[in-house]
């Protein structure tokens, strides 16, 4: 009998390349999936109400000017209110769109009826969050526009 060569094969060491980039792929989709499902909905909700308000003030600002009679904005413990507005104009909104918006303070906004008004400010925040609060704010001249509060 001769002598037999015996080869065995040699499991394959490590991955492939291909192998790598289709994990390295699915974490990163696992991880961009998680990061959209874990956005902070309070915060987005505070956006909302915020930029909400701030068209809301044009709104009541531009109709101060069209009837000549000044409108005032405050804070009420279900949302806010418009006084002054005139009797034929369509009521404006009078609560937050989420539950949990709420104003810093309770100074009223006045909003007419020149078209130069005093720089006015309202800092909106989260109940129970600590989230960012947000400014919807002019200078009296340029719309009311919403950005962070700085300190």
């Amino acid at each position: 009998m001769g002598h037999q060569a015996v080869f065995h094969a040699r499991p394959p060491r490590g991955f492939t390349l291909l192998e790598l980039m289709v994990v390295v792929s699915i974490i990163a989709l696992g991880t961009a999936l998680a990061g959209l499902a874990l956005r902070d909905g309070g915060q987005a909700a505070l956006e909302r109400d915020a930029a909400r308000l701030a068209a809301l003030f044009e709104s009541a600002r531009a109709l101060s000017r069209a009837s000549g009679v000044p409108v005032r904005w405050r804070p009420t413990a279900e949302g806010f209110a418009f006084d002054g507005l005139p009797p034929t104009a369509t009521p404006l909104p009078t609560q937050w769109l989420d539950a949990g918006t709420a104003v810093q303070g309770n100074a009223p906004v006045l909003l007419g009826p020149d078209p130069i008004i005093a720089p006015q400010a309202v800092v909106l925040h989260r109940r129970g969050s600590a989230g960012l609060p947000l400014r919807v704010a002019t200078d009296g001249l340029r719309p009311f526009s919403v950005g962070a509060v700085t300190p």
